[in-house]
């Protein structure tokens, strides 16, 4: 079984590593020590949270726009819009994520999409490719 650092815990769910700490203290996520000692966590320890933390929860609250149905979609603050001619380029943050949207210059003027924004993007593909990173030994 995939077994991560506290510190990657933290960065996979978009928390602090006193978060994490905080969470196995109070016995919503399993800790165990690793072979060098280090505090490590199950991969599959992670996949409730991770659920619990992309269905929105205080996000979805404060912002109904956060509420879809689509599985594909990053709520965030637009960070940059370009305009040309005819096309715009429009660069979201979502947390961790940046997503660059090309559209009509008059889409994005009809959405009045200017820096600082709250907005969301959806995706639609019809490939997906996964990747494993390459990972050091401890």
């Amino acid at each position: 079984m995939t077994q991560f650092r506290i510190s990657e815990a933290a960065a996979l769910l978009g928390v602090s590593d006193d978060t994490v700490r905080r969470w196995a203290d109070q016995g919503r996520i399993d800790v165990t020590r690793g072979a060098n000692g280090m505090q490590m966590v199950d991969g599959a320890a992670l996949l409730p949270l991770m659920e619990e933390l992309a269905s929105g929860g205080a996000l979805a609250e404060a912002f109904p726009l956060a509420r879809a149905s689509a599985r594909n979609r990053f709520v965030g603050l637009v960070t940059r819009v370009q305009r040309d001619g005819v096309m715009a380029q429009v660069d979201l943050q979502a947390g961790p994520f940046r997503v660059v949207s090309l559209m009509s210059r008059e889409a994005a003027d009809e959405l009045g999409l200017e820096p600082g924004m709250l907005a969301a993007a959806s995706a639609k593909a019809t490939t997906v490719s996964i990747e494993l990173p390459p990972r050091g030994d401890g």
